[in-house]
């Protein structure tokens, strides 16, 4: 039986994989590939934001963080061990998550950038998302995946195969008709690196505007926003300038470093990520896997392994 999995950002392809290492043909069908999609504008960190239910993510996330911690030690894959710290404005604790990645200890008063009243060192896998992205089409490729640029209007499409895995991102919310299907509008700026090794995380708050410094070898990802309703996808020259601004306050190095892209993508949030089997009106089955909010890469190993037994117990 063959399935095919709607979507081609970091949670379809990924869905393509562990279902091709399970022993499934897969079809991968997409309207974006590549740089095209959200999944390119991350940042990218192991690390749950902005997902529910909290139970489900912790197990999802906690199934990814050992395949990511394997890729980590293979060439070109996009994915390296990192150290950097994550900070708070307001008195808080670190999630259970963080506490048991290596290195992690409390930041030092002196540590802290002004402003910030507590924060934590760790170690954990990031991903620079262009090279990650290639990693798994190149995987799914390998593995005999077919990938294919397309436009889908109808999750039960007759030219679709056996089993459909929807993967599509904010392009569920019309394929899926959820209504509940949220677009958080996200711009990061691309500017090359001054010397940064660390990645940096400040924590928001309520705020759409945040900061997250994220190097990668010769360039840094600089963030960013997250405006719940927004959908326009040009960068917007006023929100980039307040980004480098804001991050040019923690690293004054950063201030004047050129800037190499900019990149806007509209993460899909709902209240609760979808992960479950829909009979659709043909009789065919739908197998959801969409909703992931800013967490798309951290939850996608863990997601992708329980589509995976899902297509095999509606196979028996």
């Amino acid at each position: 039986m063959t399935v095919t999995v709607v979507g081609a950002g970091v949670v379809g392809l990924t869905t393509a994989a562990v279902l091709l290492d399970r022993g499934w043909p897969v079809r991968v069908i997409a309207a974006e590939l590549l740089d095209e999609t959200t999944s390119a504008v991350a940042g990218a960190i192991w690390g749950p934001y902005r997902a529910g239910p909290p139970e489900a993510v912790d197990r999802w996330s906690a199934a990814s963080l050992p395949v990511f911690e394997a890729l980590a030690g293979q060439p070109a894959t996009g994915v390296r061990i990192s150290a950097g710290r994550e900070v708070s404005p307001a008195p808080a604790e670190a999630p259970a998550l963080r506490r048991g990645l290596p290195g992690w200890r409390p930041c030092e008063p002196a540590e802290l950038p002004p402003g910030m009243v507590v924060g934590w060192w760790f170690r954990a896998p990031v991903m620079d998302m262009p090279g990650y992205l290639g990693h798994l089409l190149d995987r799914v490729t390998a593995a005999g995946g077919r990938v294919e640029r397309g436009t889908v209007d109808s999750l039960d499409a007759p030219d679709l195969d056996g089993v459909v895995v929807n993967c599509a991102g904010m392009g569920a919310r019309a394929l899926a008709g959820d209504a509940g299907l949220t677009p958080v509008r996200g711009q990061h700026v691309v500017v090359r690196n001054p010397g940064l090794t660390d990645f940096y995380i400040q924590d928001p708050g309520d705020s759409a505007d945040f900061v997250v410094v994220f190097p990668h070898g010769g360039h840094v990802v600089l963030g960013g926003t997250a405006v719940v309703g927004a959908a326009d996808r040009a960068p917007d020259p006023a929100t980039a300038e307040a980004i480098v601004e804001r991050c040019a306050r923690v690293f004054p190095e950063l201030r004047g470093a050129p800037v190499l892209r900019h990149l806007v993508g509209l993460r899909p949030a709902r209240p609760t990520v979808r992960v479950e089997a829909e009979r659709l009106p043909s009789g065919r089955w739908c197998v959801h896997n969409y909703g992931h909010g800013g967490a798309g890469v951290t939850l996608s190993w863990g997601c992708a392994e329980e589509v995976a037994s899902i297509v095999a117990e509606l196979s028996r």
